[in-house]
Formats: structure tokens, sequence, C-alpha cells
């Protein structure tokens, strides 16, 4: 996302004469037709980024609503297990519950991120809409001074060739932060985190005595 933000910003900060004056060995009709189908490529990427942000929300609203159902499902299977005199089945149903319940606020946060990613990837694209009318323009004004002089049509170019292409540079998979984020990880010793981890257990297990005891008690 932020590189995709950052070739959005150069394509609509970046000048089409100065494109016309980086590359060589190109006429300068050629490197601004170039240079606006470098803007309807961005405007597809971002398109693309949309589709799935878009994806992405659907799928947590559609999480969300099915925890919802299933939370609810197991409060009425408690019931049944406290009045049977299954202790052991109403635990694990709420056990169950506490792991719906964690899982919400990440859901939540996942919509909230999507509808974000989502208003920012519209607002790239109405800003890339505005550069090409923009470029357009320029390249009409162009071409009728070629039309009505059309022996003025070499430009002596200088600077690196390859700048101009710069901004066709395909957005950096995301896996590569994923790896950076994994590597930072830290084992940490292994008996601590086996201690630790059995603390938790008896935490929770607390947490599920404590749950069916106020249950019976209603």
């Amino acid at each position: 996302m932020a590189n995709l933000a950052s070739r959005v910003g150069r394509l609509i900060s970046g000048s089409i004469n100065a494109a016309v004056d980086a590359v060589e060995d190109m006429s300068p009709l050629m490197v601004m037709e170039q240079s606006v189908r470098e803007v309807d490529e961005a405007i597809a990427e971002v398109r693309t980024e949309m589709g799935k942000a878009t994806a992405d929300r659907h799928l947590a609203n559609k999480k969300l609503a099915e925890n919802s159902g299933k939370h609810e499902e197991l409060a009425s299977h408690i019931e049944v297990a406290i009045k049977e005199g299954r202790d052991d089945l109403a635990e694990a149903a709420i056990s169950r519950q506490m792991d719906i319940e964690a899982q919400i606020p990440v859901l939540e946060e996942a919509v909230s991120e999507a509808s974000d990613r989502e208003g920012e990837l519209e607002k790239y694209i109405d800003a890339l809409r505005g550069k090409k009318a923009e470029m357009l323009e320029e390249l009409q004004v162009f071409k009728t001074r070629m039309a009505e002089q059309p022996e003025n049509t070499v430009i002596d170019a200088g600077g690196n060739p390859s700048a101009a292409h710069d901004v066709n540079r395909k957005v950096d998979n995301a896996s590569s932060a994923f790896d950076r984020i994994s590597g930072a990880l830290s084992t940490g010793d292994v008996k601590n985190g086996a201690d630790i981890a059995e603390l938790a257990q008896l935490a929770r297990k607390s947490e599920i005595e404590k749950r069916l005891a106020a249950l019976k008690n209603e």
C-alpha cells in the first residue's frame, strides 16, 4: 500500500515535460503518450487493490455475522447442558464462546481498515483521472504546435534515459513486510515459554469455571 501511494504520488507530482527531457532517442510525442498510458496502468492497479479491499471488508463482515450467530447458538447449548447437569459440555461451549469473543475485535478492526483503504484508493483514482485529463490537454497542445511547425519535432533530451520508466515499477509484494515481522519475533527460552503457556491455560480454565458458575446462579 505504501509503495502504491508513493507511485501515485510520483505520477501526480510529475511533469510530462520533465519526462520528455529525461528520455533520449524517443520523440516527445511517444514519451507523452507513454506517460498517459502509465497513468492508465496506475488507475488499473489501484482498481485492483480497491477490489481486494472490498473483498476483505465483505469477508470480515461475513465472519462477524457468522461468529455472532455461533455465539448465540452456543449460549442456548450451554443452558441445555446446565439443565442436564453436564458441566463438562457447558464448559466446552463456554470455551468456544471465548475463542469467538477473542476474534471479534480483530475482525472489527479488519472491517475498519478495509473501509479506510477503499476510501483512500478512491481518492487515488480521482487524483489520477485529474492528472490524466491534464496530460491529455498538454498532449493536445503539443500536437497542435507540431501541426503548425512540423519541422520542429526533435528535442535535445538529456538526463537519465530510464527516469521516465521509473513510475512503471510494480507494487512490491507484501510478503517482504511479513518476512521482516516474522524474523523480528524471538522464540525466547523454551522452558519459560512452556510455563507461560501453562499459566495461560490455568487462567482460561478459571475464567470458564467463573462463567459457568455465574450462569448457574442466574
